[in-house]
């Protein structure tokens, strides 16, 4: 199958479908430093267990790698992972496939990862890192205090740091973390099922542009009734907004009460965008989508009407260019 690079008229978004590794190379764009998605999907992808009527198990190019991305700097090298999903053998592939093979000593190729959260889909990718697969020595990753100490006093977690496998770095809530000329990355607490971890979205800022990276939150009010955010600011803040969009309705789980998974619905941000200039709209791109949300399919009604609202989904390996 033939696929095509194609570039919004911005020349600031450049994306291709999933399978497409072959349409990529170390200079398909210009960009010193830039971010690519890595996944889209919910923590479980899709398909999901257990459903064996998704069309993704016959079809590839409909799967969903769990909610991820990349942070190249071209001009080092370093590449900075955000999440360790249960999907990071496949994305690992496709950055080098995307951005040649990394020149550095550890054998994920990556200078740093950032976790936003203790959940199944942001985290478990770390094991890999472990001596029964990569082996890497005293790899960055970048966690907040209680997820910190969360890795540091369970297992299997601590012995990725007892055996120096991974090298734990403190980050704070708006307190940017300086990785190179005009690169930094800031967190941002968001209120989220905090059992194990508190839980933040990141402003990934680089030498003219910065994109939002914010795939798990309760309730766009409750951030800012708790933490004194409002999306909106956060949207006018950024060059390109990547936004939890996990239901898309509270239809979508029959027989169970979806109160139990308090993320925004698709539907109900679209409609609080809806107020939103036409410019800041065009930075919305959903992602973080679970295997039941039928927007996932361009034929279903779900996604054509997110798309006559003008509204977009996340593209698996989306580049943005931030220089």
């Amino acid at each position: 199958m033939k696929y095509l690079f194609a570039c919004l008229p911005t020349a600031l978004l450049c994306s291709v479908p999933f399978m497409a590794f072959n349409a990529y190379s170390a200079d398909a764009t210009q960009c010193e430093v830039e971010f690519v998605v890595l996944g889209i999907g919910q923590d479980g992808g899709a398909p999901q267990i257990d459903r064996h009527d998704d069309p993704a198990w016959k079809n590839p190019s409909q799967r969903l790698f769990a909610a991820s991305g990349a942070l190249i700097d071209h001009r080092n090298g370093d590449r900075y992972l955000f999440e360790a999903t249960p999907d990071i053998r496949e994305q690992l592939f496709a950055l080098n496939e995307i951005a040649g093979k990394a020149d550095n000593d550890d054998p994920l190729g990556l200078a740093g990862v950032f976790l936003t959260h203790a959940h199944i889909g942001h985290y478990a990718g770390l094991l890999f890192a472990g001596h029964e697969s990569a082996g890497s020595k005293n790899l960055r990753v970048f966690a907040m205090p209680r997820m910190k100490n969360y890795l540091e006093s369970n297992g299997p977690w601590d012995q990725l740091v007892r055996y120096s496998n991974i090298a734990l770095s403190p980050i704070h809530d708006k307190d940017a973390v300086t990785l190179g000329e005009s690169v930094s990355v800031t967190p941002h607490r968001v209120p989220h099922r905090d059992e194990y971890s508190e839980t933040v979205g990141f402003v990934i800022t680089g030498p003219s542009k910065s994109i939002l990276f914010l795939p798990d939150i309760d309730a766009w009010d409750r951030w800012e009734t708790e933490f004194g955010t409002r999306i909106e600011d956060m949207i006018a803040a950024v060059d390109v907004a990547y936004l939890d969009a996990t239901f898309f309705d509270n239809n979508e789980l029959p027989g169970r009460d979806m109160s139990a998974f308090p993320h925004p619905r698709l539907l109900d941000s679209m409609q609080r965008f809806a107020s939103l200039p036409d410019e800041e709209q065009d930075k919305v791109r959903f992602f973080h989508i679970n295997h039941t949300n039928k927007v996932r399919f361009e034929t279903s009604e779900q996604y054509q009407a997110m798309k006559s609202r003008g509204f977009k989904l996340a593209g698996q390996n989306e580049r943005v260019c931030l220089d």
